[in-house]
């Protein structure tokens, strides 16, 4: 091989492996600081406030089924396992934000739960659980969601090792 072959070999090889460099320094940032940061904004920003009730429906989340109870009436969120389990969160009318942030409402420190995981929000009559691009997602009752989703009472949602319910 010719001297000018290797030279071009070589420095394919360093452009590469910077490549891979700056990919990890990315993606551990993202992880580190949310989502938010990638955007170029700051990072202990408020979230946006969710658009007001009468004005959001879910056009495509599933509704629950004629006759059970809604989860309009729970009071309390109940953590059922993982390193927090039995612990009792009072529910009001304001979004609970779920993750690994200090800034979240329910801080959860697991390597599974995402720095802004998920977002519990009373919407119309009642709760809805919504996923914020989570690297390991967000389950209600053993299936991964991906839009907002209603919580009915006593169904476990599973955010990272955690998993909470609804209850009165």
């Amino acid at each position: 091989m010719s001297t000018l072959t290797l030279l071009v070999m070589k420095i394919g090889f360093l452009v590469l492996l910077w490549f891979f460099v700056f990919a990890i320094v990315y993606s551990l940032r993202t992880e580190l600081f949310g989502l938010k940061a990638r955007k170029g904004q700051q990072a202990t920003a408020a979230a946006p406030a969710p658009a007001p009730a009468a004005k959001r429906k879910p056009s495509t989340a599933p509704q629950p089924p004629e006759g059970s109870a809604t989860s309009a009436t729970a009071s309390t969120l109940v953590i059922v396992a993982g390193t927090r389990a039995g612990e009792r969160i009072p529910l009001g009318r304001e979004p609970i934000t779920i993750g690994r942030s200090s800034d979240s409402t329910l801080v959860l420190k697991d390597d599974y739960t995402s720095t802004h995981h998920a977002r519990l929000v009373l919407w119309n009559d009642g709760w809805m659980i919504q996923d914020l691009d989570s690297t390991n997602g967000t389950f209600l009752n053993g299936k991964r969601i991906s839009s907002p989703t209603p919580v009915p009472l006593g169904v476990p949602v599973k955010v990272g090792a955690t998993s909470f319910e609804l209850r009165h």
